[in-house]
């Protein structure tokens, strides 16, 4: 079997719903918990039923992002694994580089490549390594992720407006410590990356011009889209 076949297997679909399965059965008895102890609390069924029906609504915007992500990385690795790793735990920036870091380590130009190899050998591989690494932050919240919480929580009583500064520069942070790697790539990701950015600052002149404020949960979704499609033009100008 090739690598794409593999990755597209029966098996791994079968494996990857019963992992699917588990979270949906785990976030089920979550929700019938906490709305019980709302109930215990005082809250209204109303209430509860507003929050509720108003949070799945609002969920439904931000996942148009995550299921574009998903067409983009199950071209390289397979619809199952891309839709147990965009499911559970991961990004599409993160499962990407990843998976580009195994296959440039096993002599491949990308993932791209080690997929139109069919080479099988690294299957475990990839996926071993796009499931440990990002333990790493799990791990990290479980040790640190109270006194973290805590400490960002007193800044922002404290100091205000420097407190939310500090956790918008961590979340940037985040961010930027993966763009290095996507500009040292070549003139096509620079000039997506760059073409991004406009589509941003378009996005959010729009905000402000005309007060859309419903736009800011598209600005990620669009992004995505049209970040995508401008690098077919760039790939016809810049080769």
């Amino acid at each position: 079997m090739t690598f794409n076949e593999i990755m597209n297997s029966p098996l791994l679909y079968g494996l990857v719903g019963l992992g699917i399965a588990y979270i949906i059965l785990f976030c089920l008895i979550t929700l019938k918990k906490a709305y019980k102890h709302a109930l215990e609390l005082g809250i209204t069924r109303e209430k509860l039923k507003l929050v509720i029906t108003s949070s799945a609504i609002y969920s439904v915007v931000p996942s148009i992002s995550i299921v574009i992500g998903l067409f983009s990385l199950a071209s390289v690795l397979g619809v199952p694994w891309s839709w147990f790793r965009l499911s559970v735990v991961g990004s599409v920036t993160y499962e990407l580089m990843a998976a580009d870091m195994v296959a440039t380590g096993t002599g491949y130009e990308s993932v791209a490549a080690l997929n139109a190899a069919g080479d099988a050998s690294v299957v475990g591989t990839v996926m071993f390594v796009m499931s440990i690494c990002i333990m790493g932050g799990l791990i990290a919240i479980l040790l640190f992720g109270k006194r973290i919480q805590m400490g960002l929580t007193k800044a922002r009583s404290k100091h205000g407006e420097l407190g939310a500064l500090i956790t918008g520069v961590l979340s940037l942070a985040i961010i930027e410590a993966f763009l290095p790697m996507q500009l040292m790539k070549g003139k096509v990701h620079l000039a997506v990356v760059f073409t991004s950015c406009i589509i941003v600052l378009i996005h959010l002149q729009i905000i402000k011009r005309f007060k859309c404020l419903w736009l800011r949960n598209f600005v990620m979704a669009n992004t995505l889209l049209l970040g995508m499609a401008s690098s077919l033009v760039w790939i016809r100008i810049l080769g």
